[in-house]
């Protein structure tokens, strides 16, 4: 992992393999390069490279051993945005990704105008560089294909004090957690099965101080998570569910007890109802949505979060065995009601309406939210850069969206309109899991809230779109990303 550190220098006194400075559109010199030299010459670069600026501008200058740093970049950031540190995490991301082109063990930043000087910015910045550094690697044995990897990251910033080291930590603490769920998607398959999951997680919570119980097939055929199960029978990896739970020091009295709830389907073939081929290559990235919430968990003790939280990942591989499960069939499920299988590639939510109904019958929180790459109808809806958020409570879905957009991730608020349930009431069961070819986003959300009691405060965001990159990104390489996890590590940072 990339060691970050704020420093007080200048970028003209900074000792690194590249220096990094920023500049918005229309600037004509580079901006938080304090020494007046270094910046004449810089902008002297911009002026004959006609640099303009945009997020797209990257001109580099070679020092030829005048500074301390062996080559200066400057990066253009474009237009301000009106997200606290938008533009500032994803230029430190830009310039950490792009000190492979360079082969640079050692990057120095200068934040425009002095950012760091706002603990929000530093946050930007230091979660900026820790997630452009990211590589999954692990398996290249060509040492010709690995890129030199970003050791060390100085940030000059300005003031320190007890609220800049606290962005920092929160920074690193973030970013770790971004990169574990990263890892957890980008793992193959075959490697990543729901027992192997399981016992990532077992480790992870013991490494971060939770409390963990796995729940193999046995349990979960006792306790009555029919649905669930349903998903796994065609597959020989047999399903687990993990139960992850966070309780802050101090008295309970008055506390909120909170519940994330992850789909984890290993590896969705779609079942019987089989996907195509080329659609089926990035269905490791299934579990997603279980990535998120583990890794949000192991960062509640780190942010000092006062909230009770218990984290569900609900672990499956949806496969086409003799015994797999049919389009046609009837499924009971933990909460009673009967679902017929109208395509057995709607599996997520049979996943999740099981643990959705235990968790609100045994844990009786005052919150949950559940996250899962659920729908295409979401990625149609939004592309491939926005999640889905579907609530029928207005605080929370104002606090989600504030979350978001402080951590810098994309969610849009989709509808959960009353008339779209009669699309899944048909049939001989009580449900139908899939609704038709319109407003399938909804409809899902809405399958799922009727397993959810109407006065329990319920969020489900839908990760279809952005957990999984086909192309790089300038905050993360082509593969997982993450997302979900700075929202809800934001959100939960507030609630008391």
């Amino acid at each position: 992992m990339t060691r970050v550190r704020v420093s007080r220098n200048d970028l003209s006194r900074e000792k690194a393999d590249l220096a990094v400075c920023f500049a918005y559109e229309k600037d004509t010199q580079p901006r938080g390069v304090g020494d007046a030299g270094l910046r004449r010459e810089l902008a002297r670069q911009m002026k004959v490279e006609k640099f303009e600026g945009t997020a797209r501008d990257a001109l580099v200058w070679s020092a030829n051993g005048n500074y301390p740093a062996r080559r200066f970049l400057i990066l253009g950031l474009g237009r301000r945005s009106a997200a606290p540190g938008e533009t500032v995490r994803s230029g430190c991301a830009r310039a950490a990704r792009l000190a492979a082109d360079y082969s640079a063990a050692s990057v120095a930043l200068a934040l425009p105008d002095g950012e760091g000087s706002v603990p929000d910015e530093l946050r930007a910045a230091v979660e900026g560089a820790m997630l452009g550094a990211y590589r999954f690697d692990r398996y290249l044995t060509d040492p010709g294909r690995k890129s030199v990897a970003l050791e060390r990251v100085e940030i000059a910033a300005g003031p320190k004090g007890p609220r800049f080291a606290r962005a920092r930590s929160l920074a690193q603490v973030g970013a770790e957690a971004v990169c574990l769920a990263r890892d957890l998607v980008n793992e193959a398959p075959s490697r990543l099965t729901p027992v192997a999951m399981a016992r990532i997680a077992t480790r992870r919570a013991r490494a971060t101080g939770l409390g963990c119980k796995v729940l193999g097939e046995p349990e979960l055929r006792k306790i009555g998570m029919s649905a669930l199960l349903s998903v796994s029978r065609g597959s020989r990896a047999p399903s687990r569910m993990v139960w992850l739970n966070y309780k802050p020091a101090g008295r309970s009295t008055g506390r909120k007890r909170i519940v994330l709830v992850g789909k984890g389907v290993t590896f969705d073939s779609g079942g019987l109802n089989l996907k195509l081929g080329d659609h089926m290559l990035t269905m490791k990235s299934d579990m997603a949505g279980a990535a998120a919430v583990l890794a949000t968990m192991t960062t509640l003790r780190e942010i000092g979060c006062k909230a009770e939280v218990h984290g569900l990942l609900g672990l499956v591989e949806n496969m086409t065995g003799a015994d797999a499960y049919k389009p046609g069939d009837i499924l009971d499920t933990y909460a009673g009601k009967t679902v017929e299988v109208g395509n057995t590639d709607a599996e997520g939510r049979l996943v999740l309406c099981d643990l959705l109904a235990w968790a609100s019958k045994k844990l009786s929180p005052d919150m949950m939210v559940d996250v899962a790459t659920l729908t295409g109808a979401c990625v149609v809806a939004l592309g491939t850069r926005a999640s889905g958020l579907f609530t029928r409570d207005d605080d929370l879905r104002e606090a989600l969206l504030d979350s978001a957009n402080r951590a810098g991730e994309k969610l849009w608020p989709l509808p959960m309109y009353e008339e779209y349930l009669q699309l899944l009431q048909k049939g001989p069961a009580d449900l139908c899991n899939v609704g038709g070819r319109w407003g399938g986003a909804s409809t899902a959300a809405l399958f799922l809230g009727e397993f959810v009691p109407r006065e329990l405060r319920w969020a489900h965001i839908d990760i279809a779109g952005p957990s999984f990159a086909d192309n790089d990104l300038p905050e993360a390489p082509a593969g997982g990303t993450g997302v979900g996890v700075a929202t809800l590590m934001r959100w939960l940072e507030t609630v008391g």
